[in-house]
């Protein structure tokens, strides 16, 4: 056997660990018993983002901490802890990352140095970042965006009109980034991303959605009414982005989608939200069998039940399984030969809406009530089958990864 099959480990590095350990405290003790009544409130859940602020939890350093810790596991470890905790107050304390990321992905070391700070603010002026890519008639197709960017030469500015939507802390953020076509005859090719500065004149929040779940993170629409932004705003250098254009008018590869290089990135975190929801169920359940009797016995000794907890134990571990190797890929730049990050995604998504479906059926009536957290995690659970490419896209990606053919 080589030293390096030897050295083979599934075990988590002993700082992320401790981080989990941390984290999974302020989960329990804050962010659980707050769930529900921020879910009924609806409403971005600000004192708790300023706690998690005054721990270090909710900054820029924690997350580019972890993000860049050396395993992969860092982050998505620490996304699972919060959404055990609750989803929608989970996605509050997270939303502001994928602003972020897109900002790292694909700008400039200057650009990430200036803006992403001002995506969190401190402890005394908590503040938000919103990533606005899907419009109205452009979700999973995200070659219909319509949002456009003129470039005015003269002024070395950029002018930014349309209406993004589905947009987590959109309207609310300091900082906005925007997704917009900058030739729309290239369809996706001809698309980039844009740095909205706080204050800037010509944003502002459109239609606040009342969702199904994940009620505490705030979902509105962004309207762009003639933005103007400076010219250093194009996330990344302009001569990058002219160069791309040019070789994609020639027929040849531009190199990427600006929003489809984000959520390649961001898939893995994605399926840790949908994993830390799943085994928050089933633990739930798993508890609520020891101590339910019915028939003079728990119903956890009947197998009807004991062999649901079985599977949904099994699915979970399986899909952060998954969600561990995609992570770990990303971190350490091994290409998605066979759509991995999507395959996260696909298989964490799905089983976190079946683990919480079955754990209502196991509390039975009390299930479907408010009284217990299992209806709302189950309410929870379905956004991560359609928000940052459903389902049926995130099976597109992987069919087309494993055939080679031009899956429709």
């Amino acid at each position: 056997m080589s030293d390096e099959t030897s050295g083979f480990s599934l075990e988590q590095p002993s700082d992320v660990a401790e981080m989990q350990e941390w984290i999974h405290t302020f989960a329990k003790d804050v962010i659980r018993p707050a769930g529900a009544e921020w879910d009924e409130r609806e409403e971005t859940p600000w004192p708790i983002l300023q706690e998690a602020s005054k721990i270090g939890l909710y900054s820029l350093d924690f997350f580019a901490s972890q993000f860049f810790e050396p395993s992969g596991l860092g982050l998505v470890t620490a996304i699972e802890e919060l959404f055990w905790g609750d989803a929608g107050i989970g996605l509050s304390i997270v939303g502001s990352n994928l602003a972020a990321v897109a900002v790292v992905a694909n700008g400039t070391n200057e650009q990430v140095g200036e803006w992403c700070p001002q995506m969190f603010g401190d402890e005394n002026d908590v503040k938000l970042g919103a990533f606005c890519s899907s419009e109205p008639n452009a979700g999973s197709d995200v070659g219909s965006i319509k949002t456009k960017a003129v470039y005015d030469e003269a002024k070395d500015e950029w002018v930014l009109n349309g209406v993004k939507t589905w947009a987590t802390n959109g309207g609310l953020a300091n900082v906005h980034v925007v997704v917009a076509s900058v030739d729309p005859s290239l369809g996706s090719r001809g698309q980039a991303s844009f740095i909205i500065p706080p204050g800037t004149k010509g944003l502002s929040q459109g239609q606040k959605f009342k969702k199904h779940g994940i009620r505490a993170s705030h979902t509105a629409e962004v309207i762009l009414d003639d933005v103007r932004i400076p010219g250093h705003c194009l996330v990344g250098p302009k001569e990058k982005l002219d160069a791309r254009l040019a070789k994609v008018r020639e027929g040849k590869s531009g190199g990427g989608q600006a929003a489809m290089k984000t959520f390649e990135k961001s898939r893995p975190s994605v399926a840790a939200m949908a994993v830390g929801v799943g085994r928050a169920a089933v633990e739930y359940a798993a508890e609520y069998a020891k101590t339910r009797e019915q028939f003079g016995k728990p119903i956890g000794a009947n197998q009807g039940v004991a062999f649901q907890l079985a599977d949904m134990q099994a699915s979970v571990d399986a899909a952060r399984l998954l969600t561990w190797r995609a992570a770990w890929m990303g971190r350490n730049n091994k290409p998605f030969v066979n759509a991995e990050g999507s395959q996260s995604k696909l298989v964490a998504s799905e089983t976190a809406v079946r683990v919480t479906e079955q754990a209502i059926q196991i509390l039975g009536g009390n299930g479907y009530t408010r009284e217990y957290p299992v209806e709302r995690w189950h309410r929870d659970a379905k956004i991560f089958t359609i928000f940052e490419g459903t389902s049926e896209i995130q099976r597109m990606i992987i069919g087309r990864s494993i055939t080679g053919l031009n899956v429709r």
